[in-house]
């Protein structure tokens, strides 16, 4: 007689069933505007003249957005989940209006920041919900389900753009998700009544985290405008003051001890900020090396990265699947995964190397960021008080959009140092990879105290 080893969930009612398609539609519209975006802003430069503000639009909605997520997440549990959700997407809204109709590229930055920070809201507010919603054995499955949202996206979402900046012009993008917004606030808002503010106190030190907050983005951002500049005496001091600035706003902004991975909630967002420098390290830089050193077309840059999407959202499913493994050696195992999918995709710096074995060689590193990133949500956010969720989404948001700057503005400072010098390119790319592989290697490290509470 065998033992019956199937896994009995507790059902859900028609609210949680109604928000659990709210949120990952949330997730979706963030995802598809992020990402249509980016595909008609090169015309949108062209058109108005704007190429010396082309990376100051790009940094502007990341920095946005990094001040939104730490005041989303102190709103939603101060005011409750629903009006700060429509306050997001109210301004997010607004940011599409002022593109759609922007007259010059200033006003194209301004548009972004306004996205950036409607689009920031987002993230804390449904790691909030799925902490105070959905029962614990669903929950590991509806972090599965978020970050399925940008699967989609990232397959049409370029076309969509291209098309339709193509046919119509690129204020119609801008334009055309302005009913798709519509449409989620609906939706989202009628399950979100039911949850209310926090019942518990407010702490009186938390009441100035969002000036904390720009406080930090504009020294993360003056770090990474000092990395790219040419210049060794503007380049020094503005990259010191920046992390003069950043570092202590960041160390009021997160728990003690995340810098040297203490055991508990530090070493998990350690480990999430190493995850998502290695996958930005390398998805972030594939397509160039595809373009630049392969002549491929945009259809054939895209095609390199899209398996790492899939299998991301494969491996997250994989371990939602087993609650009960172990986290710090799951995560282990997930940056082991990264760092040999880093490995395997150093070859695309080689001409005559295949694309496809990029592609099959980095949905290895997709599968290891999935293996990460459910567990170390999980277990980040079951550090979470009840009544304080929204401080923990906030502390879980910020240290991903942290890992994605910092790399990417490295990154960015390694192309734009080969583009001005005698550093070839695929040497610049090359230091990139080894540096991912780098911090892949430290989160094998770090992962020994990832544990949740």
């Amino acid at each position: 007689m065998t033992a019956d080893t199937t896994v009995t969930r507790t059902p859900l009612d028609g609210t949680q069933r109604l928000l659990a398609v709210a949120l990952v539609l949330g997730v979706t519209l963030v995802a598809f505007e992020s990402t249509a975006l980016i595909t008609a802003l090169p015309t949108i430069t062209d058109e108005l003249g704007g190429d010396s503000l082309y990376g100051v639009a790009l940094a502007t909605y990341t920095l946005a957005n990094l001040v939104a997520l730490v005041a989303a997440g102190r709103y939603a549990d101060k005011r409750g989940p629903r009006p700060t959700f429509l306050v997001a997407i109210s301004v997010f809204v607004v940011g599409l209006v002022v593109g759609a109709l922007a007259p010059s590229m200033p006003v194209v930055v301004l548009a972004r920041a306004l996205q950036g920070a409607g689009a920031g809201g987002f993230a804390p507010i449904a790691y909030v919900l799925v902490k105070r919603a959905f029962p614990h054995d669903r929950q590991a499955m509806m972090y599965v389900y978020l970050s399925a949202g940008w699967v989609l996206p990232s397959l049409v979402a370029p076309a969509f753009g291209g098309i339709i900046t193509e046919q119509f012009g690129w204020r119609w993008v801008f334009a055309g998700i302005i009913p798709l917004a519509i449409a989620v606030a609906a939706i989202a808002s009628v399950p979100m009544r039911r949850f209310g503010p926090s019942e518990v106190e407010a702490d009186p030190a938390e009441g100035n985290r969002i000036l904390v907050a720009f406080g930090a983005s504009s020294g993360v951002a003056m770090v990474i405008i000092g990395l790219r500049s040419p210049d060794l005496v503007v380049l020094v001091p503005v990259v010191v003051a920046g992390a003069a600035l950043a570092v202590p706003m960041l160390r009021r902004l997160l728990p003690a001890g995340v810098a040297t991975a203490r055991a508990g909630q530090p070493a998990v967002l350690a480990c999430r900020f190493l995850a998502t420098a290695t996958f930005i390290g390398v998805d972030g830089f594939v397509p160039l090396a595809a373009d630049r050193i392969h002549g491929a077309s945009p259809m054939a840059q895209g095609f390199t990265i899209i398996g790492a999407a899939l299998t991301w959202t494969v491996g997250q499913a994989l371990v939602a699947r087993r609650p009960h493994v172990d986290t710090a050696r799951t995560v282990r195992v997930g940056f082991a995964l990264c760092m040999a999918g880093a490995i395997l995709v150093m070859p695309v710096l080689i001409p005559s190397w295949p694309l496809w074995a990029t592609f099959l060689g980095w949905s290895v590193g997709g599968l290891g960021m999935g293996i990460v990133y459910n567990p170390t949500t999980v277990a980040s956010m079951s550090y979470a008080e009840e009544g304080r969720e929204g401080l923990v989404s906030g502390q879980t948001q910020l240290i991903d959009a942290l890992g994605f700057s910092v790399m990417g503005g490295i990154g960015g400072a390694l192309v734009a140092v080969a583009d001005r010098s005698g550093f070839a390119l695929r040497d610049a790319l090359l230091v990139l990879f080894l540096l991912a592989i780098s911090t892949a290697g430290l989160g094998i490290v770090a992962s020994r105290g990832a544990r949740p509470a």
